[in-house]
């Protein structure tokens, strides 16, 4: 599985808060260029669903606190990606939510290198104790509400992992002064065992 492109994204909520993921972004998401899709719960339409499928030939997904109708999903999973074991949670039951002190007893728990969380809305990335946690925010910008005086704009993740080096690209709308959406990339690297880097 080295060196395939994976899509992380989670919070879309269409079409409960959003009516579908921006145009700029789904224009990016084309056949043949994602291997896998990563969704961190609150899917909430069969219509999304099925778009991402056609997006890669794999989507695992985990539930959200509003994926209702899918009694049947897990609520966390691992998966392995070269040397790095990758751990899937919507986080909505991780308490105090997103604090990085209890993430990292969950990443732990579930013995993975990376983790992969939402129910913010906002994306996020750091380093503690050797591990590497991602939130890669709302790819639809549905869960618009400020918090610590940010707004949350949508955003989504690619990963590339290539033995036990992730490269995370930060894929995240933005308005500039006169009001046009434009797509910012950044670019962050972890190592398993290393330092990370932007």
């Amino acid at each position: 599985m080295a060196g395939r492109l994976i899509l992380v994204l989670g919070d879309l909520f269409i079409p409960d808060r959003a009516i579908d993921i921006p145009p700029k972004f789904k224009k990016l998401l084309t056949p043949g260029k994602i291997s896998q899709i990563l969704c961190l719960g609150n899917l909430t339409s069969r219509a999304t669903h099925e778009f991402l499928r056609t997006v890669a030939p794999e989507l695992l997904l985990v539930k959200g606190s509003f994926d209702l109708d899918t009694p049947a999903l897990p609520t966390s999973r691992v998966v392995q990606h070269g040397k790095l074991r990758i751990g899937l949670t919507h986080g909505h039951d991780v308490v105090p939510l997103a604090d990085p002190d209890a993430l990292l007893i969950l990443a732990r728990k579930m013995d993975v290198d990376v983790l992969l969380s939402g129910a913010t809305g906002r994306f996020d990335a750091f380093e503690l104790e050797g591990k590497f946690f991602i939130n890669p925010g709302s790819a639809t910008g549905a869960m618009g509400d400020t918090a610590g005086g940010r707004e949350n704009g949508a955003s989504f993740c690619l990963m590339d992992v290539q033995g036990d080096v992730l490269v995370l690209y930060v894929y995240q709308l933005k308005k500039d002064e006169k009001g046009a959406e434009n797509v910012g990339v950044e670019k962050v690297s972890f190592r398993k065992g290393g330092e990370s880097g932007s």
